[in-house]
């Protein structure tokens, strides 16, 4: 899974990592009260990595958790879900709107493989110093390069080059 091949969701060892990152959820999305030292001790349990100053909003959503990496004063505002079927990084003081979706998950075009139950990932990297307003949708393999700006709601369906800033559906640039 974590190489991006294919993989069968099913399987015993994967679900036993979603369970384990649903009980963490849960604790994590009951913290929203909690001083942010405590909710920031709890990002440190389950994510790669926290760089100072990291703040996630709950309610939050992931697969896993364990693939995800943020950099120092990283903001994600309330109701963000992020798919990291393999690597999410996300680069210092980058801000994430309400209700952001970042999805590694990835099926087969092949409908036999679908049909199998295979999925894959691609991993997401965020530059430094992005903007992505809420709503959006960042999708598979995608990269947002340093300082770059992403329009709420839009889908952002390939590369964003450094200090663009795109929105729509699909996402271009401005």
């Amino acid at each position: 899974m974590l190489a991006g091949d294919l993989y069968d969701a099913s399987a015993p060892e994967i679900q036993a990592d979603q369970a384990a990152a649903k009980e963490w959820m849960v604790r994590y999305n009951a913290a929203l009260a909690l001083p942010p030292g405590d909710r920031r001790q709890l990002l440190l349990e389950r994510l790669a990595a926290v760089g100072d100053g990291a703040v996630i909003r709950p309610p939050f959503h992931c697969d896993y958790g364990y693939n995800i990496s943020l950099g120092a004063g990283v903001f994600l505002n309330f109701n963000c879900v992020i798919l990291d079927v393999v690597a999410v990084t996300i680069g210092d003081k980058t801000q994430i709107g309400p209700g952001v979706q970042l999805l590694t998950a990835d099926h087969p075009r092949d409908f036999a493989a679908r049909e199998a139950g295979l999925e894959f990932g691609r991993p997401i990297h965020i530059g430094r110093n992005v903007w992505i307003g809420g709503a959006a949708l960042i999708l598979p393999g995608v990269t947002i390069g340093d300082d770059a700006i992403v329009g709420a709601g839009s889908v952002v369906t390939r590369d964003v080059p450094a200090g663009a800033t795109v929105m729509g559906n699909p996402a271009r640039v401005r």
